[in-house]
């Protein structure tokens, strides 16, 4: 299983000076410590993406992925379905949930390096099923109630 780790610079048993924390996702955390004690320090995402306080993406109003903010939105009718273009292949009869990879049938969860990372409880069994992305094409047919839905209106 994929751990947590730090390099940087250590002063008696805690992180101190400048270091990085590497975790599972792929995400880092690269500060400056004193004495195990956070002086600054910026969170960057598996992607690249910073985070910034004043956070802009993603939000209500422009539902944008951040590489389409940096690179451009692709032409009509190409969508972009995560923030990875393109996106990962899921196995088929798996999910995409995230961390690694979810096959319903036997509950577990593996990461995109194909080690086991856990079992998945009801709750999220469900969580997954209901919201992450899905490695088949299923036809749902038509559903009226789409149809009739109107677009919000932007500023």
């Amino acid at each position: 299983m994929a751990e947590t780790r730090y390099e940087g610079g250590m002063k008696d048993g805690m992180f101190h000076g400048q270091g990085t924390l590497y975790f599972p996702n792929g995400s880092k955390y690269v500060a400056t410590w004193d004495s195990g004690a956070i002086i600054e320090g910026d969170y960057i995402f598996a992607d690249g993406l910073e985070y910034e306080e004043d956070w802009t993406y993603c939000d209500s109003y422009d539902r944008r992925f951040y590489t389409e903010i940096c690179n451009g939105l692709k032409p009509a009718g190409r969508s972009q379905l995560t923030n990875l273009d393109p996106p990962r292949t899921i196995p088929e009869g798996h999910y995409d949930c995230g961390d690694g990879f979810y096959n319903p049938v036997t509950r577990v969860i593996t990461g995109y390096n194909n080690k086991f990372l856990r079992n998945a409880d009801d709750d999220e069994h469900e969580w997954i099923v209901r919201t992450c992305r899905k490695g088949w094409d299923q036809i749902t047919g038509y559903k009226p109630e789409l149809h009739q839905q109107q677009l919000p209106k932007y500023p």
